[in-house]
């Protein structure tokens, strides 16, 4: 036990003080708490910030990444008990989905040690309602996205620029952009975040960035996905080149006999595949306006799911592919946090590019885009790449960037 705490010590001591978004959306005191999120977006890092402002003294919050050869041999419900003995009163697993039927022993945990507070973190893939123990009455579920537009220039300016929701920004983004852009350059932010910017750990440098954000592909391809979904290890180099594939296309409207031709995929397995990925949080599936989002079933539109998987990827990054992955990265990503706010998912539109929530239409491109796709299409919008502020319904695409 007193070498785990010496660990955990050592990571605190290496942890930035910058908080993500989502920090002072959690409520820690709930009995069992459980942070989902891609790999490298930091929920690591918020696990040890809580335990550096809360438990920093004494032996009663303890983070543990249960990969570790330790507890590949040793029990952890077994573990919580004996740590709850001892006076713990919060237990921070990391990386739980790596751990054989994780969720029986969230399970015992929590019935057996009702005053021991639990807080796991895991990827993105994890489905909760379809584990081995039904945690759904127990634990509350957090989902951590990339860094936003919003949430890059607060780290970068050590300001705190505040987020806005979407209706506020179709009616008021002319003075939200004059705000700012007094400010900032937000045109070279927006470039660099674009680049360098999606992931937490672009704070600690920009020469290794992109090689890291290779490594958290490869290790989402050759790591969770076979763990998690039991993907056979040799379908792996298969789906590297459909990712490939995907990267370098302009932007990819998906002919599936082809994709399942070039990548010897199955055409049943590659659907399967495109929504593991997408789960993965590195694409985002778009479908046509009411076609809802059954697995199995084609997307009509396949984009990576940031901008700095791209860059990561490819030096032939298309102008048009990156500013609609990006505007729906972030629409996606306020709405899985907000769902109140904004009431429904992106969707292609017949006559723009998107309609979000069933009522707003966007046509995404450049500065020059003008009104004639969508003339006569009721809550209808420009979105236009290139400029700092717009005028009436066209609107800066940057802007999208400060929904959360």
């Amino acid at each position: 036990m007193e070498r785990l705490f010496r660990e955990q010590q050592r990571l605190i001591d290496s942890i930035i003080p910058t908080k993500r978004y989502i920090y002072g959306q959690i409520d820690w005191n709930t009995r069992c708490t459980g942070i989902l999120g891609a790999r490298g977006t930091g929920k690591t890092t918020l696990m040890l910030q809580y335990i550096t402002e809360n438990y920093r003294s004494g032996h009663k919050g303890l983070y543990i990444t249960v990969d570790s050869p330790y507890f590949q041999a040793h029990n952890l419900f077994e573990f919580a008990k004996e740590f709850y003995q001892l006076g713990g009163e919060a237990l921070f697993l990391d990386e739980i989905h790596k751990y054989p039927d994780w969720s029986l022993h969230i399970k015992a945990i929590y019935d057996a040690l009702p005053d021991l507070k639990t807080v796991f973190s895991g990827s993105s893939l994890l489905q909760i309602t379809k584990q081995k123990a039904d945690l759904s009455r127990r634990a509350i579920i957090y989902n951590l996205h990339g860094l936003s537009l919003r949430e890059y220039i607060n780290f970068t300016h050590n300001k705190e620029y505040p987020s806005y929701t979407l209706a506020t920004i179709l009616t008021e983004h002319q003075q939200i952009a004059d705000n700012l852009c007094r400010e900032i350059k937000i045109l070279k932010e927006f470039r660099d975040y674009l680049q360098v910017g999606y992931y937490p750990f672009f704070l600690e440098g920009e020469p290794l960035y992109k090689f890291k954000v290779r490594e958290v592909i490869n290790h989402i391809l050759e790591v969770d996905l076979p763990f998690v979904n039991r993907i056979e290890t040799r379908q792996i180099s298969k789906i590297k080149k459909l990712l490939y594939l995907l990267a370098t296309g302009v932007p990819f409207v998906p002919n599936i006999a082809k994709l399942a031709e070039a990548t010897d995929i199955s055409r049943p397995r590659l659907y399967e595949y495109l929504e593991k990925l997408q789960d993965a949080k590195l694409l985002n599936l778009v479908r046509s306006q009411g076609r809802g989002y059954e697995v199995l079933t084609k997307p009509d539109k396949i984009l990576l799911e940031n901008s700095n998987v791209m860059y990561a990827i490819t030096d032939e990054v298309n102008s048009g592919t990156l500013r609609e992955l990006f505007f729906v990265n972030q629409l996606r990503n306020a709405h899985s946090i907000h769902p109140q706010l904004l009431d429904n998912t992106v969707e292609l539109s017949s006559s723009g590019d998107f309609i979000v929530n069933g009522r707003y239409t966007f046509e995404v491109g450049g500065k020059k885009k003008g009104f004639k796709q969508i003339s006569g299409v009721d809550d209808a919008f420009v979105v236009a790449d290139g400029i700092e502020a717009g005028f009436k319904n066209k609107i800066p695409l940057w802007i999208f960037g400060f929904m959360y």
